[in-house]
């Protein structure tokens, strides 16, 4: 029997999907979970690791580089720079490729085969379409270099309609909503069971369209605006001006961390520290630098947005890290740190539907898909945009990589 595969390698969670004429399926990845984090540690003398073992084994104090954000990579002058990981300098295009690697050898040990059906944001860079092929191209040519004879893209939304589909009892309108860690990309699809066996969608496809805002940048802009001002981020310096903003910036963008963990940004530092009208919180910048600690802060306030999808307070716990305060975060404050993307995702979702010539009251349901979908605000605005629509949710992490697996299975057979 054929089984087909599709692959959603995303920013912050990766999936294997599988599928054959009884239907599709995740692989379990690590430790029984369908899901594997988008995270490799490369320990100072040993091969990398990959998911949550990665990060546990940051946290643990194993010596070694942590990465995660890779998908962001693509598209961008970055993927080609070299990193010092493992006692040696190596691209981010070659960390993406043991990762992808990772999972070519889950879905060779569970069903060998040579053709696979990759994921893709609508936009891996906005504005850019030169870029937004480089990036595609650059995704191939990693996975033909894992082993696949035969690579195939399709639409994350799309992936998440086709899931949907499964479920459908009657025709009609999805909104696709998929808000990711790197990307939000929505669709307005006509989905049905007499159309399902279709060979060709394309004419059910009424719009797509995305931008590149996810859950990470939530994460940054949490960061800039809840735990970095207590370590001296916009804190003001004699003769009236504030601290240099790029040190902090980069302590908030995940990819970036690792470019503090320099001699000349220790001098820096300790050389503003004597300008700050409050040295205490520079000193706490200083400690965390020299820690190395500027990852685990970022998973602690990416646990703590978390936290507040189902709790209006969460206590930020980085005392041990910065011997500064742990400060009670708030629903509210964090929504208004979001306030910009939020409305650009708006904005999306009102030029998705004007795309697709569809009225808001012929959605019959919007679909939810993605991490980051389940933040209340994100959810009330997309209730607000398409009001008498049904909002229905599907695996949050897994309907994208379903998806692709039948896609697959429609594309090869």
């Amino acid at each position: 029997m054929t089984i087909a595969c599709g692959i959603d390698f995303g920013t912050s969670n990766s999936t294997v999907g599988l599928a054959d004429a009884s239907g599709a399926r995740l692989l379990p990845l690590e430790g029984g979970a369908a899901t594997l984090p988008s995270a490799v540690f490369w320990p100072t003398d040993s091969p990398p690791i990959m998911g949550r073992a990665a990060i546990a084994a940051y946290l643990e104090g194993e010596e070694g580089r942590l990465l995660r954000g890779l998908k962001s990579t693509l598209g961008s002058g970055l993927i080609h720079d070299k990193t010092a990981v493992g006692g040696r300098a190596v691209s981010f295009r070659q960390v993406l490729a043991r990762f992808i690697g990772h999972l070519r050898a889950a879905q060779q040990a569970a069903a060998p085969g040579d053709r696979v059906i990759l994921g893709r944001p609508v936009h891996f860079v906005d504005d850019d379409p030169a870029a937004d092929a480089a990036a595609e191209a650059t995704l191939a040519e990693i996975a033909l270099d894992c082993g696949w004879s035969e690579v195939g893209f399709q639409y994350e939304p799309i992936a998440a309609a086709l899931h949907y589909e499964q479920t459908a009892a009657a025709e009609e309108l999805v909104l696709i909503v998929d808000i990711g860690g790197g990307t939000s990309d929505v669709s307005v699809v006509r989905v049905g069971p007499g159309r399902a066996a279709r060979p060709d969608r394309s004419a059910d496809i009424l719009a797509n369209d995305g931008i590149r805002v996810g859950g990470t940048d939530f994460d940054r802009l949490l960061s800039l605006a809840e735990a970095l001002p207590h370590l001296g981020y916009l804190a003001p310096t004699r003769g009236g001006g504030t601290m240099p903003r790029h040190y902090y910036l980069d302590l908030a963008t995940w990819h970036r961390i690792n470019a503090l963990y320099t001699a000349r940004t220790a001098s820096d530092l300790k050389a503003l520290r004597l300008l700050a009208d409050d040295p205490e919180k520079i000193d706490r910048m200083i400690r965390l630098v020299a820690d190395r600690q500027g990852h685990a802060l970022a998973l602690r306030v990416e646990a703590a947005k978390m936290t507040l999808s189902d709790h209006d307070l969460v206590r930020l716990q980085m005392s041990d890290l910065t011997r500064g305060p742990n400060p009670m975060l708030d629903r509210a404050g964090f929504e208004a740190a979001i306030e910009a993307p939020v409305d650009r995702i708006r904005a999306l979702l009102g030029r998705v539907l004007a795309a697709a010539g569809v009225r808001p009251d012929k959605i019959g349901t919007a679909f939810l898909t993605g991490g980051s979908s389940q933040l209340p605000v994100l959810r009330a605005t997309v209730r607000a945009v398409v009001p008498q629509a049904a909002i229905a949710t599907g695996d949050m992490l897994g309907s994208v990589g379903t998806g692709l697996a039948l896609e697959a299975r429609r594309r090869f057979g």
